[in-house]
């Protein structure tokens, strides 16, 4: 079996809902296997259809507690979905304490949910370099919805609104004013109108806590058009048979996040699509 053979068993196995080939295709991406490139040849025909949800916010201010109310939301409307939380590497040691997932055992054996973190390795921007090869895996096995945490970050570190398709930034309260609010950076990447959305299910307190922050007009052009065309080249890939359960309430919730990535388009003028590299 040449590696394109098995780079294909691989997928079907993942879309068939097997955790460990699915959890091989994300090790390959994180380790820059040589075998990767087989295997994104071989998920490209399927990604392009989960809705990615980006959290991100400063360290200690909630990200992996609000993550969980969104699993409980989403599987109680009837959606699979992935979680990829990112730890930041020790720069001493070089290691790093995967602790994210601690915060989300109620799922830990939930078929319908998948999780896994990893390790910034070094990579500034509060993502794993391997994140975007992840996310087209992930994408590819099947899941509606995607969760990406990044770890705790600064006013600067906004690689995540490249990747999302919603950005939510999740704020301490009583942090900064007006002023802070109007800066540059990663107030910019999660324009407020789109918090209740993602807050649906979390109930006044969840809301509260997933509250971005306000100035998103104010956004980097250069920025969101790559955003854009990122979308437009997931949406271009062929579509997948579509999965179990759901009914109307998972179309409702699923299809809402769909809006809220085409509204966000349209805003924008619209964008050519441009290939993702593997």
């Amino acid at each position: 079996m040449n590696e394109d053979s098995r780079a294909q068993a691989l997928v079907a196995a993942a879309r068939a809902g097997d955790a460990r080939s699915l959890a091989r295709m994300v090790s390959l991406a994180e380790n820059g296997s040589a075998q990767l490139r087989p295997v994104m040849r071989a998920v490209a025909p399927y990604a392009g259809q989960a809705a990615i949800v980006g959290l991100t916010g400063s360290p200690g201010v909630g990200k992996s507690t609000v993550t969980g109310a969104l699993l409980r939301a989403y599987r109680a409307a009837g959606l699979r979905v992935a979680v990829l939380a990112v730890d930041p590497t020790s720069p001493f040691s070089g290691g790093a304490l995967l602790g994210d997932r601690v915060r989300m055992q109620d799922h830990a054996t939930d078929p319908g949910v998948f999780i896994r973190s990893m390790a910034t390795r070094g990579h500034l921007g509060g993502l794993s370099v391997a994140a975007p090869q992840a996310l087209r895996i992930l994408d590819a096995a099947g899941f509606d919805v995607i969760c990406v945490e990044t770890v705790g970050v600064g006013q600067a570190e906004v690689e995540i609104a490249s990747l999302a398709d919603t950005t939510l930034v999740i704020l301490a309260p009583g942090l900064g004013d007006s002023i802070q609010a109007a800066k540059a950076g990663i107030l910019e990447s999660a324009p407020a109108r789109r918090a209740p959305d993602l807050a649906e299910g979390l109930g006044r307190a969840g809301a509260a806590q997933a509250r971005p922050g306000t100035g998103g007009d104010l956004g980097d052009r250069r920025r969101r058009d790559q955003a854009a065309a990122r979308r437009a080249a997931r949406r271009g890939a062929p579509g997948r048979p579509g999965g179990p359960g759901g009914g109307r309430r998972a179309g409702s919730v699923l299809g809402r996040l769909r809006a809220n990535r085409d509204l966000t388009d349209r805003r924008q003028g619209g964008s050519s699509a441009s290939k993702v590299p593997d």
